[in-house]
């Protein structure tokens, strides 16, 4: 199998490490794995590209590059350069430092990465490790991530659909649980929750210069999600797997919208 790996916290995060053990894992011994990561940390980008300037892409090492760019746009590099020959049969984003369930998701560089694949028609898995008062002490805090994350993968190729729906290809969200390897209770295949109003905001900060900053704040991720969600389905100790597409449209309500015909 010939896997590609990119990320957005950055071509030396930790997390990428991990997901390289994970992707060599499935890719077997004659298969290869490929990075292409952002050279610099890219969180909260989402499904960004770099449309109005050009992208510097540096070979790091064999199989290993690193742009200056996004996570889509790292995607894109890849099957429009550095793999432009043969493109991947897989393509996995992440493992992220720190969760993307529930409205985290819409922020997400490292989901942003897999939706691209997605879009460029190659199956796609964004995974990210959780963090909480259980494991955000342990030496390894991607223990729970590289324990379990080449099972899962093995078990979302093997078992869970990858259909396409009005042209829009299937991808995956996995988030493993903010508790030890030892602890995790299984996988749940799940919606994407929302934390209710649990927003982000922003925080003024003026600097010895009189300039005025904003620092962005987030809010508390031990929240629960609802009933059958992401989240939640973490909280509890289980990894959740959430399919997902590109397609935005709220189908509930379009039969309704047609009153404006």
């Amino acid at each position: 199998m010939r896997i590609l790996i990119t990320n957005d916290d950055g071509i030396d995060a930790p997390g990428l490490e991990v997901m390289y053990d994970i992707a060599k894992g499935l890719a077997g011994p004659d298969g290869e794995v490929w990075t292409v990561a952002p050279a610099f940390e890219q969180s909260g980008v989402g499904h960004c590209i770099s449309f109005t300037h050009p992208l510097l892409i540096s070979q790091i090492s064999d199989r290993r590059f690193a742009a200056q760019g996004s996570p889509a746009d790292c995607v894109l590099a890849a099957f429009h350069k550095v793999m432009v020959d043969q493109l991947p049969d897989l393509v996995l984003s992440g493992v992220n430092r720190g969760n993307n369930s529930a409205e985290n998701a819409m922020y997400s560089g490292t989901i942003g990465a897999a939706m691209e694949a997605a879009l460029q028609g190659v199956p796609a898995i964004a995974l990210s490790q959780y963090y909480g008062p259980r494991n955000v002490q342990l030496n390894d805090k991607f223990e729970t991530a590289r324990a379990h994350g080449l099972d899962c993968v093995k078990a979302i190729l093997d078992k869970a659909p990858w259909e396409a729906k009005g042209g829009y290809r299937m991808f995956y969200n996995v988030n493993f649980p903010p508790v030890p390897a030892a602890e995790v209770q299984g996988m749940r295949a799940v919606r994407q929750g929302y934390r209710g109003d649990r927003r982000f905001g922003m925080m003024p900060a003026d600097a010895p210069s009189g300039r005025s900053f904003m620092w962005i704040t987030g809010a508390n991720q031990q929240d629960p999600s609802g009933a059958d969600t992401d989240a939640t389905a973490n909280l509890e100790g289980y990894i959740s797997v959430t399919p997902m597409r590109a397609d935005l449209t709220a189908d509930d309500a379009l039969e309704a919208a047609k009153a404006i015909e």
